[in-house]
């Protein structure tokens, strides 16, 4: 057992040699083969999906909730598996290709047979499929959660390819984030669907969508090389930069909204504090992406050449973390105090 570096597994995409990999345990492995440290976005969600149906006054079993949970984290790390097999297998990854510079493609740097990787895969993608299952069961096999985990098998296994190349690996995150995630969760939990919470979900949905935009900046010129047509490739880096900013503003305006029409109470105003993030990254967005790491740039954003997709990062963490921390004190205070900022 190797918690250190499970530590670490959880922060950054640690770089390994093959010799460090074959004397991990098997944990440090997945951690780092399923790039674990991204997972906190989706761990965020789910906890998302709880506090809304709290917010609306709903009994959520504490049980449901994990598993909830715990079958969202692993599709989206038997996502992240599945996609460094079928670039792989399609021949993205040969060549230096970007991912493999910034963090360990387990079979292209040979520290798993493809073998492995796929049991790696099967195993992640059958628990979280087991996690689902179970939600089904105990809401007796309600055909709307079957079509949301359909939907979710969907985009585990077909987000790579075709999606991704035909600029709608953005869209995909918005919508799996936002309304598959967050709305879909809250469904399991409560057995109703409320399209508030799709559109309250949106300030930090948009901030995940900022790290899978940066993502593609970053690597849009190799991409553009292999016809892989992402969102960048097709609209341009500037474009690009710019939307991103306009989805670091805009979770402030919808918050702020959402207090108006007060399915949010004035606790939210929290998320104020994660203002001094955005203005650490927001001159980065308005510049092109350097053509060396900056001396400044510091290590624990994330590995070279990676650059707006870490910026991005951190800024959603922030943002998600002072959402989060006010979603709570928005439920505290609805139970103190009853019919306080009612719609």
């Amino acid at each position: 057992m190797n918690p250190v570096m499970w530590k670490k597994a959880l922060s950054v995409i640690p770089n390994v040699s093959k010799q460090e990999w074959d004397a991990l345990d098997l944990v440090s492995k997945w951690l780092i083969a399923t790039r674990a440290a991204v997972l906190v976005m989706t761990f965020l969600s789910a906890m998302l999906a709880g506090l809304f149906a709290l917010h609306d006054g709903a009994t959520v079993n504490p049980l449901w909730w994990l598993a909830l949970a715990l079958g969202l984290i692993l599709s989206h790390a038997a996502n992240n598996l599945f996609n460094d097999y079928t670039d792989y297998i399609r021949g993205v990854d040969k060549d230096n290709y970007f991912r493999t510079m910034y963090g360990p493609q387990p079979v292209a740097h040979g520290l798993m047979t493809k073998r492995q990787h796929l049991t790696y895969f099967a195993v992640t993608g059958l628990l979280a499929l087991s996690a689902g299952v179970l939600l089904i069961a105990v809401n007796n096999w309600d055909a709307i959660i079957w079509l949301l985990l359909g939907l979710g098998a969907f985009f585990v296994l077909f987000y790579t390819w075709p999606l991704k190349g035909l600029a709608m690996g953005e869209l995909s995150v918005l919508i799996v984030w936002g309304p598959l995630m967050i709305g879909g969760g809250y469904y399991v939990l409560t057995g109703s669907w409320n399209w508030n919470v799709v559109w309250a979900s949106l300030p930090y949905v948009l901030g995940v969508t900022t790290v899978i935009f940066g993502k593609h900046i970053d690597k849009r010129p190799i991409d553009k090389e292999k016809k892989i047509y992402t969102l960048p490739v097709v609209i341009g880096e500037r474009a690009s930069r710019f939307a991103i900013i306009a989805m670091m503003i805009l979770p402030y305006m919808l918050v702020a909204y959402l207090i108006a029409i007060r399915y949010f109470t004035p606790v939210l105003l929290l998320v104020l504090f994660a203002i001094p993030s955005l203005r650490k990254v927001f001159p980065a967005f308005l510049k092109p992406k350097p053509s060396e790491r900056p001396a400044d740039f510091p290590d624990g954003q994330g590995g070279w050449p990676l650059y707006f997709a870490p910026l991005a990062f951190f800024n959603n963490r922030a943002f998600g973390m002072w959402f989060m921390l006010g979603l709570i004190a928005d439920v505290i205070l609805r139970l103190v105090f009853p019919g306080f900022w009612a719609m």
